[in-house]
């Protein structure tokens, strides 16, 4: 019996990690390293989506583009994001191949470049506000700025460059995705959040100079393909009250009513978990079984209710 359609979101920073020269070298060994509840999940007979975040990679792909444009005509954003999914899905796509060979498992893996659909008049375009890159020094800060580039200080010391990333609407490509994935292959799909776009009303779809949110867009995608179970992966363990503090206390389990209490306080702040917490609770509330964030290692434990955050519509 298959156990159901499951929904992954992946970090970029689990395969670009802070404080290491990201070196493709350095990608693909820990790539390899972060697939190991993906064949799990496999080998359990999940029906699979994987979601990739891109936020170190697009903004070292943006850094390229700058530091050559009196070379080559540079490219925006948006395209970039379309980019790195591309570079990115076949760097996953392929470990993933071979660590499902290696366990053998026989299933396919097939990478798609999808497009998110956004509100053209989102406020958040307007107000960057989704840090991409990795953490710059003093020098490139006082540049950026002195260009109008907006940076923010996410931690004491650590600045990082922003980028406007409007709320997802839809996947355009939502019925190719749930087709692949109903017929047993893993879908690498929305990989960066996929390049936003919009639609015009002479033109039809155009781009987004901006990136979506890769939590964000898993949870719509995991509502339009009818999924049951959401997974975002990360490097914190679980939801926390207290984080930080010698009082911090982890949170096993949230229902709704829970989710968005806490959302709506200050508690977890303007940081990575909150999109997390958020895309959970949205994704829950579209009619998911149960949302789960853990950490990457505890993926299949935290499908079993043993490790991690779950949310789920009321409590158990």
């Amino acid at each position: 019996m298959i156990p159901g359609t499951i929904v992954v979101a992946l970090g970029g920073n689990a395969v670009a990690p802070p404080g290491e020269r990201p070196t493709i070298g350095n990608q693909f060994r820990h790539t390899r390293e972060s697939l190991a509840p993906i064949v799990d999940l496999a080998r359990e007979g999940w029906a699979i989506a994987l979601v990739h975040g891109n936020g170190p990679q697009v903004g070292d792909e943006l850094a390229r583009n700058e530091l050559a444009a009196d070379q080559v005509e540079p490219l925006p954003l948006g395209v970039l994001v379309a980019a790195t999914a591309g570079w990115m899905g076949y760097m996953i796509q392929q470990s993933l191949q071979n660590a499902l060979a290696r366990a053998a498992v026989q299933r396919q893996v097939v990478t798609l470049v999808t497009q998110t659909l956004c509100d053209a008049n989102d406020p958040n375009l307007r107000q960057p506000s989704k840090p991409i890159g990795h953490a710059l020094d003093a020098a490139r800060v006082a540049r950026l700025e002195a260009r109008g580039v907006p940076v923010r200080e996410e931690l004491p010391g650590r600045w990082r460059r922003l980028a406007p990333s409007p709320r997802p609407v839809a996947v355009v490509e939502r019925d190719m995705i749930r087709d692949l994935v109903a017929r047993g292959h893993i879908v690498v799909a929305c990989g960066g959040g996929g390049p936003p776009v919009y639609p015009d009303p002479g033109l039809g779809l155009e781009g987004i100079d901006a990136v979506a949110d890769k939590d964000r867009v898993a949870a719509v995608l995991g509502r339009e393909i009818a999924a049951d179970v959401l997974l975002i992966l990360t490097n914190v363990d679980a939801v926390y009250h207290g984080y930080g503090t010698k009082h911090q206390r982890a949170v096993r389990h949230l229902d709704l009513a829970s989710a968005d209490h806490l959302l709506a306080g200050k508690e977890l702040g303007t940081g990575s978990m909150r999109p997390k917490v958020e895309a959970a609770a949205d994704f829950v509330r579209a009619g998911g079984r149960r949302a789960i964030i853990a950490a990457l290692a505890q993926g299949l434990p935290a499908l079993r209710g043993e490790a991690g955050t779950t949310i789920t519509p009321e409590h158990a």
